[in-house]
């Protein structure tokens, strides 16, 4: 028996809490259908988990890196790697997977070349930068919800009412409790910058970045009383971080070179990056910055409302992606300035999208699928801890039903903060933050929350049922399977899949009915795949010689359609012959089709796949014409 390919790979992303894992757990059913061993290192918000062994880097035969932020590869130096982003961990595992086969070796700078992404030197670059900014944020976010949260448990047991609000006894346990909180507070900024250095030029970079982000934040250094806050901190880390990596190319003798790393380009780039900013950048930066927090203190009224809802609408765009995050870093970077009036807003909006998908699924139960119905739950969990990625497999299900619905829903929440004047003190969001004490205005909070869960889900709801209604029209204006076409007819060239790998065959199903969706057949995946597993639960549709023909009537069934999938591995379906079935055919007709047309379909299918010239050039296919011609040879001639 030959020996399994051996792979590593590493899930992180910039939060550390859903995408990481979500991206392990696809990478590793994967794996498991492919038939490779797989060892996975996640980078989280608790750490890495299951670290590489020296042994499993040794035996390895290529490592994939689906990640969000910098990770240091100089361990797996001339390791083939394919190297991509942690959605691309959780969307195209099986691809990653095949890719690793002919990747590019790892270079002795720790670096993996992505030529085999196919990405244009200004998309990369992007990456680069988008990849240093979620490196610090990553890192900097602990440091502002544990200082955030020990102030607010201070203020909360050890605060005392007074005109100018709750205070904390000076001199009193809870007041030590409070400068700790400070303390880490106050380190925001400066893990921010030199987390975004090292991503850009590893080590050497870290403390000119950190040192630069000190100095972003004194701003008696350059003559201002406010400093220039997280904005002056994203400036020196990328700052830091290219001039490092400049540095580091610049050829030396080979004495020199054990100290550059340690000693000459921290110095030199601390030097220019401090010096720069202290009398050329810091000052207009500060300047901008007070401006900004000055305005958004100033706000009152519809300003407050719109700041809220285009925070909350980015917030329930894309659900922990980079808009996302660009909202979610604008409003924690103000909390060091003393105005936490954004990240209440943008808190309240983070909990909406899977809270109000999580509702939707309790109050309309038989429009989901039991796993969507299941998902539903989980997402009203994930809500409560501020995880927005709760509504994502309602989002990647039906994109333009729940996407619109998390957008509008989020907005609100976000605009109900700025009118409840909601204040959050840390970088997070959803019920928990609330429950920890670090909310001003709770009633407020709540209800913002509340209102725009409500939305979400009544939004979401119609939009389900304006597409269920849809798929209901009368038989009349319903296209039919007419008399004279054949199989090869219905045939949808853009869902026809050759030599795909799948771990079930709920997992081709549901492959081939997306396909299908994106072609304009069907509406909604979801109610597709439970409709065919309805059936298929009546009585299993293999037929034999590694064919099985699922097959659905149904509402969501625009146009009636075959789709077709070869798999690679084959599956177990209940065949008559016990056979797996590496040949897949999925039939479909709109419910309000009239007759049994699609039943003769059915027959005419099962009969052509009987005769073994037809399955060879189905196996031999190499594309959609060439599975039209095998398929169209087996029919009768018609007039």
């Amino acid at each position: 028996m030959p020996q399994k390919r051996r792979i590593l790979a590493i899930t992180a992303c910039p939060t550390g809490i859903a995408h990481t894992y979500m991206a392990a757990e696809n990478l590793q059913q994967a794996a498991d259908a492919l038939g490779y061993d797989i060892r996975i290192e996640t980078h989280g918000s608790v750490g890495v988990e299951h670290p590489f062994t020296e042994e499993d880097i040794a035996t390895a035969d290529a490592i994939i890196v689906a990640a969000d932020k910098q990770i240091d590869l100089s361990r797996f130096q001339g390791l083939p790697a394919v190297v991509s982003s942690v959605s691309d961990g959780i969307r195209r595992p099986q691809e990653l997977l095949q890719r690793t086969e002919g990747a590019t070796p790892i270079a002795s700078t720790g670096n993996a070349e992505a030529r085999e992404s196919g990405e244009s030197s200004a998309g990369s670059a992007g990456s680069v930068v988008y990849k240093a900014l979620m490196n610090g944020v990553s890192h900097m976010i602990p440091f502002v919800v544990t200082g955030g949260l020990l102030i607010a448990i201070a203020l909360s047991l050890g605060g005392e009412p007074t005109a100018e609000g709750l205070v904390i006894p000076e001199d009193s346990f809870w007041s030590t409790i409070a400068a700790v909180g400070g303390l880490a507070f106050t380190l925001m900024v400066p893990i921010l910058s030199g987390y975004i250095a090292m991503a850009i030029a590893d080590r050497p970079g870290l403390a000119p970045g950190m040192i630069g982000g000190y100095i972003a934040v004194t701003g008696s250094l350059y003559h201002s009383e406010a400093g220039a806050g997280f904005i002056g901190g994203i400036i020196t880390g990328f700052a830091a971080g290219y001039v490092a990596l400049g540095l580091k190319k610049i050829p030396v003798h080979r004495y020199i070179q054990p100290i550059m790393p340690i000693i000459i380009i921290p110095i030199v780039t601390t030097l220019i990056v401090g010096l720069g900013f202290i009398y050329i950048v810091g000052a207009p930066v500060s300047a901008v910055f007070e401006f900004l927090t000055d305005w958004l203190a100033g706000m009152q009224g519809s300003s407050v409302i719109l700041l809220g809802a285009i925070l909350g609408a980015m917030a329930g765009f894309d659900m922990g992606g980079p808009v996302n995050k660009t909202a979610f870093l604008f409003s924690g970077g103000l909390i060091g300035s003393g105005n936490a009036f954004p990240m209440g807003m943008m808190a309240a909006a983070i909990a909406t999208p899977p809270l109000g998908m999580g509702l939707a699924t309790l109050l309309r139960r038989k429009w989901f699928t039991k796993q969507e119905a299941e998902s539903g739950i989980a997402a009203l969990f994930m809500g409560f801890f501020g995880i927005t990625e709760g509504a994502i497999p309602f989002a990647a299900a039906r994109p333009l039903q729940v996407i619109p619905a998390n957008v509008i829903g989020g907005a609100v929440a976000g605009g109900l903060g700025g009118v409840f004047s909601v204040q959050d003190h840390v970088m997070h969001g959803g019920p928990i933050v609330a429950v920890l004490g670090a909310v001003d205005n709770v009633f407020g909070y709540f209800l913002a929350i509340l209102i725009g869960a409500v939305v979400t889900a009544v939004i979401a709801l119609v939009l389900i049922g304006l597409q269920r209604k849809q798929s209901t029209e009368p038989a009349a204006t319903t296209p039919q399977v007419q008399k004279d076409q054949g199989i090869e007819d219905l045939l949808v060239d853009d869902a026809v899949i050759l030599d795909t790998l799948v771990a079930s065959k709920e997992d081709a199903i549901h492959l081939l009915a997306s396909d299908v969706m994106c072609a304009g057949k069907i509406e909604d995946v979801a109610a597709a795949v439970q409709a065919a597993l309805v059936r298929e639960a009546k009585f299993s549709t293999a037929v034999g010689n590694g064919i099985a023909i699922p097959h659905l009537k149904d509402d969501t069934v625009q146009e009636p359609f075959i789709a077709f999938a070869r798999v690679v591995e084959g599956l177990e379906w209940d065949a008559p012959d016990n056979q797996p079935v590496n040949l897949v055919f999925l039939l479909g007709v709109p419910a309000a089709n009239a007759g049994n047309q699609h039943l003769k379909v059915l027959a005419q299918l099962s009969r052509s796949l009987m005769k073994q010239p037809v399955r060879d050039a189905l196996n031999a296919a190499t594309s959609a014409a060439e599975v039209r011609a095998a398929l169209s040879a087996a029919q009768p001639a018609r007039s």
